[in-house]
């Protein structure tokens, strides 16, 4: 895990130095264990680096290796990588290193961009060709590591970050209508390729980019996963179908234990953490290293989940750590968060996630944890309304429970000159419906949520937020093999149960009952949701600064009546609504941007 920089020119000049300097410094958060600089001509490499796999100099990036006639910056982690390490060996290949980072390079010599097809991990990457002046990049199937981009006539720029891309300056900031729109329709996700910057892209999940010398380029998707059912598993039981899932996400977490320094647990007392806790214990695991987080109470709502994993940890001998963060840190917390955040995020999570990860990053470098199980399990309120539904109008039901507000509403919020000029976010939705190989309403949801909801907020998230304090998070059920199995389980057995049926039968016996059996948690921070107070002030003050006045984004009689009742006013979801504006805006003034 790692953060990485890159710059390539088109237009005869050769790469400038002091900017690839700026975008490589300014990820040293990502990065802490070393860095590195690489220039040719017209184009450079940077790397932070985070020690994980060969913890030796000559795992350092960036690889430059003159026989294969390339050079490689990565970011993440291939879990098969001593297999891969085999194969290519019997295929004539010499290794001089440990590192997961050289497996790439000759696996690109070996398979050229089929190379990604082989590797079962988590990654962004930038491959430069030395003779033809060629350059790939490539992201992993779920975009659980990022890729930013700056692009201009002329020129290239990548980074793992936005703020290193605007360390490097030039960048075009102005705030993109169409990315606006998105962020308020749907829990500040914005889907890849659009930032709320109209200066800076990201390459797709699952994406490969080939950039030649002179500029011209071509890119395409090389996974999707499929949300229909099998044929050959139509006679499956729900206990087969259970099982068999236990089994693949066995396999997951075992991959994910790959490493040269120990590897813990985030825990929130969840069956989705649990069981990843469970999973490691069967598998002979001891001393393994758990850690939950709680604050303090407020609204009457609960800011912890104690209770639940300190059960998992007890029942498992864990080595837990109980984390509770007194209420004088949240508020510095925030504004920590935000200045880590790449994209504006308006989940509460990350605070949490983000005061978390400070702790654990004290004592481990690497955790795993349970991200993305409702999204390909089903384990959300907004995927029961969709059973039977046609599929033809799964688009507009799916629309009604999940956006945060319709397009009626959201032209009440967000003056008419910061929007586009139709309902962006509906025609998103409307046309990653229509795509075939969702075979129900439900599978549709699902897919989306896989495939866009999940990569721009939960794994954003907890990328962001761990990797501000240079922690690796590892995330067994975005294990694309495991999302593959999962979309052939039929809908109905995801749904039961309240929401992840097929995991929680499945895990009976693996993790305590009264886990399974709990209500549905998140990771709360209940001051954000119930806003009043310091908190209530730090969002007035971003709302009503000159930068927020000047920049006149929403309508000011709607911030006046919402910050006049800041607790009344509710998205789709039961979320703050004035904090979503004020999110926007700490994160705009933060990076002052416009």
């Amino acid at each position: 895990m790692c953060g990485i920089a890159a710059e390539i020119r088109f237009d005869g000049t050769q790469a400038d130095v002091g900017a690839l300097a700026a975008m490589t410094a300014c990820q040293v958060h990502r990065g802490p264990d070393g860095s590195g600089l690489w220039v040719r001509e017209r184009v450079g490499l940077g790397h932070r680096r985070l020690a994980i796999i060969d913890l030796s100099t000559a795992g350092a990036q960036p690889l430059v290796e003159p026989a294969l006639g390339l050079s490689v910056v990565f970011n993440g982690c291939i879990y098969n990588h001593h297999e891969l390490r085999d194969e290519l060996g019997k295929l004539g290949h010499s290794f001089f290193s440990i590192s997961d980072t050289e497996v790439i390079a000759k696996a690109y010599k070996q398979w050229g961009t089929d190379f990604v097809d082989h590797l079962i991990g988590m990654f962004s990457l930038v491959i430069v060709e030395l003779d033809s002046g060629r350059t790939i990049l490539a992201r992993d199937r779920l975009g659980i590591k990022p890729m930013y981009l700056d692009e201009r006539p002329g020129m290239l720029r990548v980074a793992s970050t936005v703020p290193a891309l605007l360390a490097a300056g030039g960048v075009d900031t102005t705030i993109d209508p169409v990315a606006l729109s998105y962020y308020m329709s749907w829990h500040a996700v914005v889907p890849a390729p659009r930032t709320i910057l109209k200066g800076i892209r990201k390459l797709p999940p699952a994406t490969v980019r080939v950039i030649e010398a002179d500029g011209s380029s071509r890119e395409w998707v090389y996974w999707e996963p499929r949300f229909e059912r099998d044929a050959e598993l139509a006679g499956w039981s729900q206990a087969d179908w259970s099982e068999a899932l236990i089994d693949k996400l066995r396999t997951a977490v075992k991959r994910r234990m790959v490493a040269d320094v120990p590897v813990g647990v985030l825990l929130s007392g969840g069956v989705d953490s649990s069981l990843i806790v469970g999973l490691l214990a069967e598998a002979g695991q001891s001393g393994l290293a758990t850690y939950s987080i709680g604050f303090e109470s407020a609204g009457g709502e609960s800011g912890d989940e104690f209770e639940y994993s300190g059960l998992v940890a007890e029942h498992f001998g864990t080595d837990h750590h109980r984390i509770p963060i007194e209420s004088s840190r949240l508020l510095p917390g925030i504004d920590a968060a935000v200045r880590a955040m790449s994209e504006p995020m308006v989940s509460h999570d990350c605070v949490a996630f983000h005061l978390l990860s400070q702790e654990v990053s004290k004592t481990i470098k690497v955790v795993q944890s349970g991200q993305g199980a409702d999204e390909v399990l089903g384990g959300y309120s907004w995927y029961p309304p969709l059973a039977g539904v046609p599929r033809s109008e799964a688009a507009e039901v799916y629309a009604d429970h999940f956006f945060d507000r319709r397009w009626d509403s959201l032209t009440k919020i967000v003056n008419r000159q910061w929007l586009p000029d139709h309902d962006a976010p509906m025609a998103f939705t409307e046309q990653r419906f229509a795509v075939p190989g969702a075979e129900t309403a439900v599978d549709a949801a699902l897919r989306n949520d896989t495939t866009v909801m999940l990569v721009d907020d939960p794994v954003k998230r907890v990328d962001t937020m761990t990797m501000d304090w240079g922690l690796e998070a590892r995330v067994p059920f975005l294990d694309h093999e495991f999302v593959e199995f999962c979309g052939k389980i039929p809908p109905e057995l995801k749904l039961a149960d309240g929401g992840k049926g097929v995991l929680k039968r499945g895990a009976r016996g693996h993790i305590p009952d009264a886990v399974i059996d709990r209500t549905k948690g998140y990771f709360p921070v209940p001051a954000i949701r119930q806003l009043s107070g310091p908190y209530l002030d730090r969002v007035s003050d971003a709302l009503n600064a000159q930068a927020a006045r000047d920049r006149d984004l929403f309508d000011r009689s709607v911030v006046d009546q919402w910050l006049a009742a800041p607790n009344d006013h509710r998205t789709e979801l039961d979320g703050n609504a004035l904090w979503q504006l004020a999110l926007l805006e700490m994160w705009l003034q933060e990076h002052s941007i416009g």
